[in-house]
């Protein structure tokens, strides 16, 4: 029997041929995306792993009791920013000849020296060294290995230092060895760098649940093309004295033969499109070529699974014919589907809804609790649709008397599976991205930060206050010099500046209290910053002006009450924030960046109030991209699977075509009625699964975080509506191929 499957897959005429190639063409894109999705999972990992040693200095179980014979090593990890981009800076110093030194680098940098990324060596050479290379004393003497980056744009540059240079510094730590635990590992302060194991769950769990689940559908899509010709086929073999194991083994041939030279391309296909795919912005930043690597156990899990499921797939398809021949033969209608169908999605939101105030305390458990209920939606909008289909062909039949209208009707309500089957990866594209957007809008109206006007946003901010373990500050900066002050206000582009300076005797109670601050220089800030009352001299100011309009429970004062200090006596008191209003201009920014880098070396980096909230809001921009990757696959994936199921349907029904054209049914008709098939359970589906993506969005964001889901914006229904008349345009596509498959010579042959 497996001679004969393989005679009548790869020797059956033209028409075989025609299916083998369609349906290995749509394996093919099926594994092509599938490896991708997989590399990428792995890419992420890898890059993440990466990061391991810039979390170096942070206290774990790995560093308190390995063995080390090394010197110790002073290092100093801080942030620094070039327009709107995060710098790396590590700040090493030796004690010793055996100083454990950090990946990428031959050697430690020796005092007036450092190592720098590719990327950041190119900005280094190429931007005026007012605005970057100022920051950084000495001169590089090397290049920072891949090994060490997260990827080929990361900014990262190691410097070297002296020990009594960083010993006083309390952000400082002595270390004897490099960190190589992954970040994945690790939680809390452990993870100042990179992605802690409850966020590397979060990203592969969503990806795994959106992307793959249409990928999947699209393969089994491709398996099942022809399913009704080769029912009939093996059916007639029934007939003449086949056994239903011997069909099983011819259609599990058949099936298996394209589903392995779809593999075959499907890989092809990868490695063709894996340079392509290592430019995506998955993670914030690209990968590396040699990131989107697949290991053994995902090269046999696609390398058996898919024709292994191809071979399923087809046994299942034959369900009928191993019951009764005669009923495939004899064209009888297939049982409808029933109401129980809806089960597994009101389970699905009923197991989201159960969790409202019920929330996990752990990240594990919440993963643990909402995705089988995401996955019960996902699967239950696939399960459901055929009834929803039956019900949406039976109310059209129904209200018509159009002969397109009413054939199409029918045949929804007699094979609701068929029509629904064409729609079904578009239906949970649909539903995946509505719910993707009701959970990024929440978000960014609960979480997001106000940007603010331009000049407020491009603000810099230099910030010397220094806090214990508690939360307590120790220390301010001393008050800057006179020349620092006249560099900056001499900076072209710099429209303001304020000095805030710590209070020595601050309200107790106010938590907008702690700064103090000249009236006439806080008249040249914007007017978001607040101003003094009429006369005074000093005002009584928030120590930290990069939380203005940040926090909602606190009203950030247009007036700020007067202090009894004079503007002589602040000069003499330690400086807690340097605020620089600049135009916005890179120029600008940067120089004023500089300066105070330049004279305040040994203090955090300064950075404008756009990057300190983009940071801050770090996390709802990785959703955000997650978001954007899902609906970015998802759709042109359902669109392939729409073409193939639509194309498919065309050629199982070519004789019944044919047989009406000959009957003069016009060719019209003929087209509006593949186009109703289609559309029909399309809109009727797409709408449920548009409100039920939206409510599982409004469930989830209830139980994680207490939020209300928002009304979704323009580009939302841009998405949408170019969704569906995306697939309005694939099925019309097919329609050409209506007019040769229903000339006279089809029913002739048939």
């Amino acid at each position: 029997m497996i001679r004969l499957g393989l005679r009548l897959t790869l020797s059956g005429g033209r028409e075989a041929a025609a299916r083998l190639a369609v349906i290995a063409a749509a394996v093919a894109l099926g594994v092509g995306l599938l490896l991708s999705t997989l590399a990428a999972l792995n890419a992420v990992t890898t890059q993440n792993n990466r990061n391991a040693w810039l979390n170096t200095g942070a206290v774990t179980a790995e560093q308190e009791h390995a063995p080390s014979t090394a010197d110790p090593l002073w290092w100093l990890l801080r942030a620094d920013n070039f327009d709107g981009h995060l710098i790396g800076r590590i700040d090493l110093a030796a004690t010793g000849p055996h100083a454990p030194i950090p990946p990428g680098i031959p050697r430690l940098p020796g005092p007036g020296e450092f190592y720098a990324s590719p990327a950041l060596g190119a900005l280094l050479r190429t931007v005026p060294a007012d605005q970057l290379a100022d920051r950084y004393p000495g001169h590089q003497v090397g290049t920072i290995g891949d090994s060490a980056l997260p990827g080929p744009d990361s900014l990262v540059i190691v410097i070297g230092r002296t020990p009594a240079q960083l010993s006083g510094d309390p952000e400082a730590r002595h270390v004897t060895s490099i960190m190589t635990a992954s970040p994945a590992d690790c939680s809390g302060s452990n993870c100042r760098v990179g992605t802690n194991s409850n966020g590397m769950d979060l990203i592969l769990s969503v990806v795994a649940a959106a992307l793959i689940f249409p990928v999947l559908i699209l393969i089994a899509t491709a398996t099942r093309l022809a399913a009704t010709r080769r029912e009939q086929r093996f059916a007639a073999m029934r007939l003449i004295g086949a056994t239903p194991r011997q069909v099983s083994a011819v259609s599990a041939v058949e099936s298996s033969v394209a589903a392995v030279i779809g593999v075959a391309f499907g890989f092809g296909l990868f490695y063709l499109v894996r340079p392509l795919l290592a430019q995506v912005d998955f993670t914030n930043t690209p990968f590396f070529l040699s990131d989107l690597s697949l290991n053994a156990t995902d090269v046999l899990l696609i390398a058996l699974g898919v024709p292994v499921g191809a071979a399923v797939s087809a046994r299942l398809a034959l369900r009928r014919v191993q019951i009764s021949p005669l009923g495939v033969t004899r064209r009888v209608t297939p049982r409808p589907p029933r109401a129980y169908r809806v089960i597994p999605l009101v389970a699905g939101l009923l197991e989201l809804a159960y969790f409202i105030g019920r929330r996990p305390a752990d990240s594990g458990g919440q993963i643990r609790a909402f995705l089988p209920g995401i996955f019960l939606v996902l699967g239950g909008i696939v399960f459901a649709g055929p009834w929803l289909t039956m019900i949406g062909g039976r109310l059209m039949a129904r209200r018509t008397h159009r002969p397109a209208r009413l054939v199409a009707g029918r045949r929804l309500s007699d094979d609701p599976k068929a029509g629904f089957r064409a729609v079904s990866g578009l239906v949970l594209a649909l539903c995946i991205t509505s719910a993707a957007v009701g959970v990024i809008n929440a978000l960014t109206a609960e979480q997001g930060v106000p940007q603010g006007s331009a000049s407020l946003s491009s603000t810099v901010i230099g910030d010397y206050r220094h806090y214990d373990d508690h939360g307590n500050q120790l220390d301010s900066a001393a008050s800057p010099p006179e020349a620092l002050l006249s560099a900056l206000r001499a900076t072209a582009g710099v429209q303001g500046l304020t000095v805030i300076h710590a209070d020595p005797h601050p309200a107790p109670s106010d938590h907008l209290a702690g700064g103090l601050a000249t009236c006439a220089q806080l008249a040249t800030l914007p007017t978001a910053f607040g101003h003094c009352p009429a006369g005074a001299q000093t005002a009584s100011v928030g120590p930290s002006f990069s939380v203005v309009g940040l926090d909602r429970l606190l009203s950030w004062p247009a007036v700020w009450p007067s202090a009894p200090a004079t503007a002589a006596q602040l000069q003499n008191l330690p400086v807690d924030q340097i605020v620089v209003a600049t135009d916005g201009s890179k120029s600008a920014i940067e120089q004023a960046r500089t300066l105070l880098a330049t004279a305040y070396p040994d203090q955090e980096q300064p950075f404008t109030i756009a990057e300190d909230r983009s940071q801050m809001s770090q996390r709802l921009s990785g959703y955000q991209q997650l978001a954007d990757v899902v609906i970015a696959v998802s759709f042109p994936v359902a669109g392939c699977s729409l073409a193939v199921s639509v194309a498919g349907g065309l050629r199982d029904r070519k004789r019944p075509f044919s047989l009406l054209r000959l009957t003069g049914v016009q060719l019209g008709v003929l087209r509006r009625v593949v186009m109703l098939e289609s559309a029909v359970p399309l809109l009727v589906v797409a709408a449920v699964a548009i409100g039920t993506g939206f409510l599982t969005a409004q469930l989830f964001l209830q139980a994680q975080f207490g939020y209300s889901l928002r009304a979704p914006g323009a580009e939302y229904y841009l998405i949408i509506g170019g969704g569906l008349v995306a697939a309005l345009a694939v099925i019309g596509s097919t329609l050409p191929l209506l007019t040769r498959i229903t000339g006279p010579e089809v029913a002739r042959n048939e």
